[in-house]
């Protein structure tokens, strides 16, 4: 069910459907009923829920990106749900009743944090580089990666590729790989490396409170772009600057986008990092996101 854009999503269109009847039919066996982030997919579904079972209790967790686009989906949530759990301090303020703040699972994720974030280290002999999940952001970005490889001359490379992928999609998707360490779990990765080059993602969230300093740095489809710059006016698309900018309206690290996403610019963010303000910033985010959400979750399922 992952998809990213407006042009993935509407391939997927008829496919949605279908499976949003099969879950109502489904849901008739269940006591309560749980949705999980996908606004696109569970709004609707929550529609047909409460339709089709008015006393049984609905719980959304994971809220809708309304502080984005579309503030009007406040209201359809508040109709729909019994319970509205956010991940996000500031997000809650946009919704009049129901919603409140359990605690962002990344807190409850994350074991391997840096102890001393704000020293900076004499030489990055650790590098990762994070190109995605998805085949356009990974063709897109592995050409450059494999040419900052050579110029930075780091000990390790470290090369995060989706625990999913084969050998044979892996040969498809990166091409030459040489002088790269595969590896599988971004966390470990993120942990082990001094800096790291991220498109855009939960990565950066991960990143950022794991500890490691990092440039994100995306190309989008063309479409996608203009609509989230023209008529949504992103200002950041980092997870992690997004947070801060609500929180006290600063940002963690920089973002390359579209044509800024060149060698000479991801170089030149490696080489002009600052460490010291890279941690201050991060352990303010932390701060403010203040501790994971599992037990929470766990506790109103069990009301």
């Amino acid at each position: 069910m992952a998809i990213m854009g407006v042009v993935d999503a509407l391939k997927k269109l008829h496919w949605f459907f279908k499976v949003a009847d099969e879950m109502v039919a489904l849901a008739n066996q269940a006591d309560k009923v749980l949705l999980m982030d996908s606004s696109g997919f569970n709004l609707p579904l929550a529609k047909k829920l409460k339709k089709a079972y008015p006393d049984k209790e609905i719980i959304y967790y994971i809220l809708p990106q309304i502080w984005i686009s579309r503030p009007k989906r406040v209201k359809k949530l508040e109709a729909y749900c019994d319970r509205l759990l956010g991940i996000l301090p500031f997000e809650i303020d946009y919704y009049q009743d129901k919603a409140e703040y359990v605690g962002h699972p990344l807190l409850d994720e994350i074991e391997l944090t840096k102890a001393d974030a704000a020293v900076q280290p004499d030489k990055h002999n650790t590098i990762a580089y994070l190109p995605g999940s998805r085949r356009g952001e990974i063709t897109k970005l592995m050409p450059l990666y494999r040419q900052l490889r050579k110029k930075l001359h780091s000990e390790q490379a470290l090369l995060v590729i989706p625990s999913s992928f084969d050998d044979e999609t892996i040969r498809q998707l990166y091409g030459e790989i040489d002088g790269f360490e595969i590896i599988k779990d971004t966390q470990t990765a993120l942990y082990r490396s001094d800096f790291a080059f991220i498109c855009s993602g939960t990565a950066t969230l991960e990143a950022a409170l794991i500890g490691t300093p990092f440039v994100l740095n995306y190309i989008a489809k063309k479409v996608d772009y203009f609509i989230g710059t023209k008529f949504l006016g992103l200002k950041q698309i980092g997870l992690a600057n997004i947070i801060l900018n609500h929180y006290n309206g600063t940002t963690l690290h920089k973002e390359l986008i579209q044509e800024d996403v060149t060698l000479d610019n991801l170089l030149l963010e490696y080489e002009r990092f600052d460490q010291k303000l890279f941690a201050q910033k991060a352990s303010e985010l932390k701060a403010y996101l203040d501790h994971g959400s599992s037990h929470n979750i766990a506790n109103i399922i069990m009301e």
